[in-house]
């Protein structure tokens, strides 16, 4: 870090940093995140102490997670003294981070956080705050990245926490920001001593059960035995994966409005233009695409992202399943990276078989039909995928409607021999996920039409034919 920075008093540098970064918008309402430890406490005062300059209100938040008892309690209250003394509204109350974890079935570590950012919004919504201040320092940034190259999560895992980060909470658009950043965990400590403050220790941040502690406490120093500088040898690192990252996400961004559709629980991405791209753009614009989605990229590592680049050269009905219940079809045409992957089909479903009238209407699910007899000359009135024109001396007289099965044949308009129905749809690209939904019409003899797609050639009209029936499928 540049010495002549460090040599500045906290409050300014931490109001460089917060002017640098465009962090707080004035004139706001600002939630402060305030557990009672060092960073915290030093956080509050200099954002205190900023105030007037920054043109900012205040607002404390506490959570009691209930997983210390008394300890808990005890930083609880001391944060309500801090925020008697020095004037600033707050918000303290208590979750049960524990029940909330067996319930999702996560780790602690993993239900705390959930638990607390839930918190942290609420409290922002009910203040009318778009933004809340976090106490994270630079030792917390070190920690966050070797976490995240330990997990795989990539480049975009290097650049470890940025001074401020959108996220999703509650249902809404939050921001976080970390004014804190480039003050080291010692320098906060120091701040709140000299200040002849005393911020609660957090007994469990000695504990080598959570993950956090074990890189605090033990890789960290093993680290620096190797490199006694390998804390800016981390940074350094970090901000080289934030300048490519920003470069490659403006190349991303290009690329996902020329190749991407977005739907509410669905994204579609052009299969011919996604695969001329450099794979380094192919990873961007999947994680883009996940976190468009989800509104974050939680549980999201570099093995999944791979699972999918593997699976882009995968025939058509290749599915993948994804952390956040997440799914990735590949398709004939696009890519589909979805929530709900049915929504897209364009059929309703066919449960059953149904007789079909030959002389007017015929309701079935999610399907209006009409058939009747046209003329030579009345058969170029309406034509599409969804109308057919048939002998209708060549049918019979009863004709079903059902989906297909096992084991079905028909012989394709055009062809002089049957073929199986699993041929056909893999042929003609249907869908894999759509195949159970097409309506098949068949006679007691065989297949006459496979509907949005092909007849059957024994069944077409000729010059010899003398009755034409014409029958139009619509969506009801």
């Amino acid at each position: 870090m540049n010495q002549e920075k460090t040599n500045q008093p906290l409050k300014l540098r931490a109001l460089r940093f917060i002017r640098e970064h465009r962090l707080i918008l004035s004139p706001s309402r600002l939630l402060v995140a305030v557990s009672g430890g060092p960073d915290s406490v030093c956080l509050l005062l200099i954002l205190i102490n900023l105030k007037e300059e920054l043109g900012i209100e205040l607002h404390i938040a506490h959570l009691n997670h209930q997983l210390r008892g008394a300890e808990a309690e005890a930083d609880a209250s001391y944060v309500a003294e801090l925020a008697q003394r020095w004037g600033v509204p707050a918000t303290i109350e208590q979750r049960n981070v524990a029940a909330y974890q067996a319930q999702k079935r996560i780790s602690l570590e993993e239900a705390a956080r959930e638990v607390r950012y839930s918190f942290l919004a609420q409290v922002a919504e009910s203040i009318g705050a778009s933004r809340i201040a976090l106490g994270h320092t630079r030792d917390d940034n070190i920690e966050t990245i070797l976490m995240h190259l330990v997990r795989g999560t990539g480049t975009r895992g290097l650049q470890g926490l940025r001074p401020s980060t959108n996220r999703q909470l509650a249902g809404k658009t939050i921001t976080l920001i970390r004014p804190l950043l480039e003050i080291s965990r010692q320098e906060t400590a120091s701040y709140c001593q000299k200040l002849g403050l005393k911020p609660r220790i957090d007994s469990t941040n000695q504990s080598l059960s959570l993950l956090r502690n074990r890189f605090r406490h033990q890789l960290i120093p093993l680290l620096e035995s190797y490199n006694p500088g390998v804390r800016e040898a981390i940074l350094r690192t970090a901000q080289l994966a934030i300048d490519d990252t920003s470069f490659i996400e403006g190349e991303v961004n290009q690329h996902w409005s020329e190749l991407a559709q977005c739907q509410e629980n669905n994204i579609i991405l052009g299969k011919k233009q996604f695969l001329e791209l450099h794979p380094s753009l192919k990873r961007h614009l999947l994680r883009m695409a996940i976190e468009k989605l989800q509104g974050n990229l939680k549980d999201i590592e570099t093995r999944h992202i791979e699972v999918m680049m593997d699976a882009l050269g995968k025939p058509a009905g290749k599915r993948l399943n994804l952390p956040g219940e997440l799914t990735f079809v590949v398709n004939y045409n696009h890519y589909l990276i979805s929530k709900d992957p049915t929504a897209l089909i364009p059929l309703p479903i066919l449960n059953g078989e149904y007789q079909l009238n030959l002389a007017g209407k015929t309701s079935l699910p999610g399907w209006q039909t009409t058939a009747r007899l046209v003329s030579r000359e009345q058969m170029i009135m309406e034509n599409n995928d969804f109308t057919a024109y048939l002998d209708r001396d060549r049918i019979g007289d009863k004709l079903i409607v059902r989906s297909r099965k096992p084991g079905d044949r028909f012989q394709p308009l055009g062809m002089s021999q049957p073929k199986s129905m699993a041929e056909f749809m893999i042929n003609n690209r249907i869908p894999l996920s759509w195949r159970p939904r097409v309506p098949i019409v068949y006679s007691p003899k065989h297949i006459l039409w496979v509907v949005g797609w092909r007849i059957d050639d024994r069944v077409k009209v000729t010059d010899s034919t003398q009755r034409i029936l014409f029958i139009r499928f619509k969506q009801s």
